[in-house]
């Protein structure tokens, strides 16, 4: 028995199937907080030119990123209930994670980003 898994994208503002080639999956931060969103390419379109005069007129921020440390409880360590709302955070949010040991430290960023 054969079992074939298809992966479509829906863009996510009209609803409508993403076929190869013709949109993406884009990435953008805005006060802090990492968001991500499957777009056509008519809607990446739209989007570019709605944010094209914020970003003409905005400062290039360049580097590895904001360094940020999760909070522990004191011995340089997350707590174990902080490393759980961890996980539940990157999953519900489309990333992944194992039950168990060390998480991303792009994961810990953007979960702090988003409290």
């Amino acid at each position: 028995m054969a079992e074939v898994i298809v992966r479509q994208l829906i863009d996510d503002i009209d609803g409508s199937e993403i076929g190869d080639g013709d949109g993406e999956r884009v990435e953008f931060s805005f006060r802090g907080a990492d968001y991500q969103i499957d777009l056509s390419a008519t809607n990446i379109a739209k989007f570019e030119k709605a944010l094209k005069p914020y970003v003409e007129a905005a400062e290039r921020v360049r580097g590895g990123g904001r360094s940020r440390r999760v909070k522990t409880n004191g011995n340089g360590k997350s707590s174990p209930e902080q490393l759980a709302a961890i996980r539940e955070w990157a999953r519900k949010n489309g990333h992944e994670v194992a039950d168990r040991g060390r998480i991303k430290a792009e994961i810990v960023e953007a979960f702090d980003a988003a409290h």
